[in-house]
């Protein structure tokens, strides 16, 4: 590592990490003030988790002001658990139905905005198991704590199965290389692809969304472009267990995250690529193509024709509120 950078990185990690977060929701509801707090979890078929999540959720409202389930197009009970556990629940084609939705999580989080009020936005993924609440409280702390911090990402060991850890292969086997060779000044995130972390709204309403699970490496590039490592802060939020998926649909996922890498990073954007990926039939190696989506969403405030300094107001039909 180069010796300049050695020096920023290890202020920056010294500073902006929370290795043991302390804060209690008194101490944040007392540094809260009038802000809104929006908690946004995407979903799509999740009915044997989102209950849950919602249900631990529900003691912190008051420091949560939006409990907001954002359905991608369920075909399960996702809606109705959620619904029956106290969240208000939004469908992705109500929300700008005037712009067709696309399939992905980047285009559920996007319109997430339009359906929420809140001046610090937690996204939280629907597929956790074993949550705990207090992961919003750490998401919380560095944005009420320190003015100058835009996001906040959540870290953890990550069990892979029966194992005690292994889990965030495409991080390890993806992210982090890209992020070491393209933007090294980031080689500090210790997972930046997590689904769980915390925003001001109005640094998510300024930028792109990229499709698909590129979202989360195209939020942090473009954090760091606008605010540098001052606007960054991470904090543990010790253990999260989730839904491992396969080597395949992994290999489709790291495909959406380099490409949202590369476009901010000076490479052009074709807007979806085709991917080419293999399996054995009957004997024969045979190729398998999936159309990977690559195109951003605009910044929201372009969409909506807002100016900066102006918060939306949470536009968008709702399924179900309680």
């Amino acid at each position: 590592m180069h010796p300049r950078l050695n020096e920023w990185f290890d202020e920056w990690f010294d500073e902006n990490t929370w290795q043991d977060p302390q804060w209690t929701v008194e101490e944040l509801l007392a540094r809260k003030g009038s802000q809104r707090v929006s908690v946004v979890l995407p979903a799509l078929d999740e009915e044997g988790t989102v209950g849950a999540i919602v249900t631990a959720l529900l003691p912190l409202l008051g420091l949560i002001d939006e409990l907001v389930v954002v359905d991608s197009g369920s075909t399960d009970r996702t809606v109705a658990v959620a619904v029956e556990a106290g969240a208000r629940v939004v469908r992705r084609e109500d929300v700008l139905p005037e712009l067709p939705p696309v399939p992905g999580k980047g285009e559920v989080l996007w319109r997430s905005l339009a359906a929420t009020t809140g001046d610090l936005v937690v996204f939280l993924d629907s597929d956790l198991v074993d949550f705990d609440p207090g992961f919003v409280v750490a998401l919380l702390g560095p944005l009420l704590a320190r003015p100058e911090v835009q996001l906040v990402k959540g870290f953890y060991r990550r069990p892979l199965r029966l194992e005690s850890s292994g889990g965030g292969r495409v991080t390890e086997l993806l992210a982090r290389p890209v992020l070491s060779a393209l933007r090294p000044e980031l080689g500090g995130i210790i997972q930046p692809l997590g689904g769980e972390y915390a925003a001001r709204r109005s640094f998510l309403e300024s930028v792109p969304f990229a499709a698909g699970y590129g979202v989360e490496i195209g939020l942090l590039l473009d954090a760091h472009a606008h605010f540098g490592l001052a606007g960054l802060a991470q904090v543990n939020l010790g253990v999260r267990k989730h839904r491992n998926r396969s080597l395949a649909q992994l290999g489709v996922m790291a495909r959406q995250i380099l490409g949202a890498a590369m476009s901010r990073c000076g490479a052009s954007n074709p807007g979806s690529a085709e991917f080419v990926q293999f399996a054995q039939v009957a004997g024969e190696w045979l190729p398998d193509t999936t159309t990977v989506a690559l195109a951003d969403r605009p910044p929201m405030r372009q969409v909506l024709g807002i100016s900066s300094g102006t918060t939306l107001n949470g536009r968008g039909a709702l399924h179900s509120s309680m």
